[in-house]
């Protein structure tokens, strides 16, 4: 099979600002899959995660590396791929690009959604939260207007670990209460908060309607997050403290669900096992995203219904996506009826 690696940046409309930093823009990586006429898609983006940052030029230079041994393979062979890009070691975000790009091979040469070609059920499909990120009172609310007027909101995900503290915290989550009253909020703090704060601060959240709260204390402090789960008055996920499914059993004893991204999990089908093993551990599912395209998120959308919430919203504060898939219909992100993932690319880039 041939394999083409094309890099394209992509600008937020909105800067987001989480507790470790800002990102405006990001250059992502575009994997193409050719074999018997047909071309599958994948995305890897850059993230940093502690001590697991993964930059555009290390994910792109791990696939040029594999190219030569991965030509040898059909792209129905993907057991066998899978064994060949773990046994390289390659990051999880170009992992996540190949195995994305063999799905949407296997559903066009199927000519089925990859949705149904897994048995799903679109009308399962939980409505996705949009972001708020740290900001001021008066930034926040301006955010949460812009939104509004985007689409209809169903849910709102508010990012809090403000290096100012949780005073600012507060201050910012009143601000977007009091802008949008009526819809859900979440809140994910990216381990921005010291085990006293958290446990301060899910019992307001809770006082306030808050339904659950992501990745409150660091990775590595999953010890204190057994203890803040014995405390907290709210559901605990976490995002940065799990990647692949190997992850779930221990992360069973501190937490109530997991966060599920491709780029940390290394594509659809790991993540197929993640939700499964969190299933059997009792866990709750959640999928989320880093600085995706709408190839990320409409890969991920094709196993939404097995999802209980979905945060799946980066493409959507994109000015210049050069990709167009799933829709947004009363606040729901949903995968279309094309073969594959059903991505195409945009417009104003044919």
């Amino acid at each position: 099979m041939q394999i083409d690696v094309e890099l394209f940046t992509v600008n937020k409309r909105f800067p987001l600002t989480i507790s470790r930093g800002t990102t405006a823009k990001t250059t992502n990586l575009w994997v193409k899959i050719s074999e018997d006429g047909i071309e599958g898609w994948g995305e890897a983006s850059p993230f940093n995660v502690g001590n697991y940052p993964q930059s555009t030029q290390v994910i792109q230079e791990s696939i040029l590396q594999i190219i030569p041994n991965l030509q040898k393979k059909h792209p129905s062979q993907r057991q066998e791929i899978e064994l060949m890009l773990n046994k390289a070691q390659i990051p999880s975000a170009a992992k996540a690009a190949l195995d994305t790009a063999l799905h949407d091979w296997m559903g066009k040469r199927a000519k089925l959604p990859l949705w149904q070609m897994w048995g799903l059920d679109r009308s399962n499909i939980k409505p996705v939260s949009v972001t708020i990120g740290i900001n001021s009172p008066e930034g926040a609310k301006a955010r949460v207007r812009d939104w509004l007027q985007f689409m209809d909101v169903k849910m709102l995900k508010v990012k809090l670990g403000n290096p100012d503290g949780i005073d600012a915290d507060r201050k910012m989550l009143d601000a977007v209460r009091e802008e949008a009253p009526t819809p859900d909020l979440y809140v994910d703090a990216n381990g921005g908060w010291s085990l006293e704060d958290a446990q301060e601060m899910c019992f307001i959240l809770a006082d306030i309607g808050v339904k659950y709260v992501e990745q409150p204390l660091p990775r590595g402090q999953e010890q204190s997050l057994i203890e803040l789960k014995k405390s907290s008055p709210l559901p605990i996920f976490v995002d940065e403290s799990c990647f692949t499914s190997t992850d779930i059993p221990y992360l069973s004893e501190c937490a109530d669900g997991v966060n599920i991204k491709l780029m940390k999990s290394g594509g659809l089908t790991e993540a197929m096992r993640m939700i499964h093993t969190a299933r059997a551990c009792g866990l709750q599912v959640m999928f989320g995203c880093y600085s995706d395209s709408a190839i990320a998120n409409t890969a991920l959308a094709q196993l939404a219904p097995l999802a209980d919430y979905l945060d799946l919203d980066s493409h959507l504060n994109l000015i210049d996506d050069p990709f167009r898939g799933a829709s947004v219909e009363g606040g729901k992100i949903l995968p279309n009826n094309l073969p594959g993932l059903g991505v195409q690319l945009s417009a104003f880039t044919a």
